[in-house]
């Protein structure tokens, strides 16, 4: 099988590239998989400290190649089947991944980011677009809807009306645009160089607190306000408890960089 994600760690970031440039990195089944087993993979390294997703070539990714996938139906029907240990499918889990990790990823977007791959992106934590590049949740056109855990990420994004009306008509905005509706986090004429900044940035901040926050957001963004609360009391007292935010606390008394230990063992669930 050809090596369709790339991946490089240098000094705590991992470096995770659709690469299939030729075809704007549309995804096929295999990509979905490989996206899946790397981040897994990346998952269980505790010397990581953040994630950036970018594409080869000149797009992030145009969705997923449906001339190639759909000559494998029964391959598929298997992707589309739930894995009721995790709650999600092939095609979910292919972004619902990231979310699954405890470090913050990037997604660098440039070129075309259309339907799945817009999908990926909202997986991630940030989105750093290109401000000319082309967001679409393009679904609309193919007749279809995004399942790629699209609902769900658009949902915690933007307004109800903007995401029926993205998701209803299929129409393309820029990345520009992307950030003024929510999509996007930041725009930067060189959206990689900009994820990496924004990710030494959060380096300056203790793994655990980092990580801490991750799983405290993602457990409670449509919670109630008391199991809200309940997380709040149970991290912060993990933290408390731990030897980044004492390190934390010396440095900054002292007015220093403070010296952190790789991120606790604390993944977060789902």
């Amino acid at each position: 099988m050809s090596e369709l994600v790339t991946t490089s760690i240098d000094d705590g970031v991992a470096r995770v590239s659709l690469n299939r440039p030729d075809k704007l990195n549309a995804l096929t089944l295999d990509t979905l998989e490989q996206l899946i087993a790397t981040g897994q993979r990346l998952r269980s390294d505790r010397t990581l400290r953040s994630v950036v997703l970018s594409g080869e070539g000149d797009s992030f990714c145009a969705g997923l190649d449906f001339a190639t996938v759909l000559r494998e139906p029964r391959r598929v029907a298997a992707a589309f089947a739930v894995r009721p240990w995790r709650g999600t499918n092939v095609f979910q889990e292919a972004c619902w991944v990231w979310r699954r990790l405890p470090v913050p990823v990037i997604a660098a977007v440039q070129g075309h980011c259309l339907g799945g791959g817009v999908q990926i992106a909202l997986a991630a934590d940030f989105r750093v677009t290109a401000p000319d590049a082309r967001w679409s949740v393009l679904e609309a056109k193919w007749g279809i809807i995004p399942d790629m855990t699209g609902i769900k990420a658009l949902s915690q994004q933007v307004g109800m009306d903007v995401a029926k009306r993205l998701t209803m008509t299929g129409e393309t905005v820029t990345g520009s645009e992307a950030v003024r509706l929510g999509l996007a986090t930041q725009e930067d004429p060189d959206p990689y160089a900009g994820a990496l900044a924004l990710a030494a940035t959060i380096a300056e901040s203790s793994p655990d607190s980092v990580a801490a926050a991750k799983r405290l957001f993602n457990r409670t963004w449509s919670a109630s306000d008391r199991r809200t609360f309940r997380w709040e009391r149970l991290e912060q007292a993990r933290l408390l408890l731990g030897s980044n935010a004492a390190e934390a606390r010396r440095a900054n008394t002292r007015r220093e960089r403070p010296a952190y230990a790789p991120r606790a063992g604390i993944n977060p669930r789902g």
